[in-house]
């Protein structure tokens, strides 16, 4: 796919990789819609676009509220047309593990990291499926394969993400809208700022969405990268529990 006159969506485009892909996609023609929650950073990436020619509009949501949602894309349609490439970015991460167990943060993250997908996914897929034509992707993470010490209720609502896509996929291809499951590693980010343990491989944003805007060119199934990163937690399967707690133990900084 060519992304140049393309309507491209794009949620958490206010920092980190949805920042990134805003401005990459911007930068090879398309017309981006970026959601976010904050107005002044979503005021600033607009007119850094505007200003090195690019075409972007922007409207304002909490992914985690469906109505809040679906009314920011019909703002953004009713502007830049129908859409053929939505790009479900927004994500959380808070300390997830067992004590304290932070049952409200993994509520969160599920309700922004999973329903912020199913939720955006259902303002745009309605009318892909009446065209026979369209493109779904979700970011979930390489923390889908594997429960992680610190961080469980972010591994499970990243492999709740997963899953859900790859049903969607194999139930949608027939019909002309693709679906790719993007799994990056470590991103520099305001959210990996906040990890205390070791984060191996770490890419800059920008790279991160350079890669990410040249995977879903060719309607990749699901983009797991870096490659080392990817080997490295499918591996962890076979390493012994005590291993793991030893290494990886920490996570997101705990609630103070």
């Amino acid at each position: 796919m060519n992304y140049r006159g393309k309507t491209i969506l794009i949620t958490g485009a206010s920092s980190g990789i949805g920042q990134a892909l805003a401005k990459e996609l911007a930068g090879q023609g398309a017309k981006v819609g970026a959601i976010a929650r904050r107005a002044e950073l979503l005021e600033k990436l607009a007119g850094e676009i505007r200003s090195n020619g690019g075409t972007i509009e922007t409207a304002l949501a909490d992914v985690a509220n469906r109505e809040e949602l679906h009314a920011a894309i019909r703002q953004l349609l009713a502007k830049l047309g129908p859409v053929d490439l939505l790009i479900a970015n927004a994500g959380v991460g808070v300390y997830s593990g067992a004590d304290p167990l932070n049952v409200p943060g993994v509520e969160l993250m599920m309700r922004v990291n999973y329903l912020g997908v199913v939720y955006a996914f259902e303002a745009v897929l309605p009318g892909m499926l009446a065209r026979g034509s369209g493109h779904l992707a979700a970011v979930s993470s390489l923390a889908a394969y594997k429960g992680l010490p610190g961080s469980a209720g972010y591994c499970a609502s990243k492999a709740a993400v997963s899953l859900y896509c790859e049903g969607l996929r194999i139930e949608l291809a027939p019909r002309g809208v693709a679906v790719t499951t993007i799994c990056p590693g470590f991103v520099r980010s305001e959210m990996t700022a906040k990890n205390v343990h070791p984060m191996p491989f770490m890419l800059d944003a920008e790279a991160a969405a350079k890669r990410i805007a040249n995977a879903l060119k060719k309607r990749t199934k699901v983009y797991n990268f870096p490659w080392i990163m990817y080997r490295l937690m499918r591996s962890t399967r076979f390493m012994p529990d005590r291993m793991i707690r030893k290494r990886l133990m920490g996570g997101p900084a705990k609630p103070v």
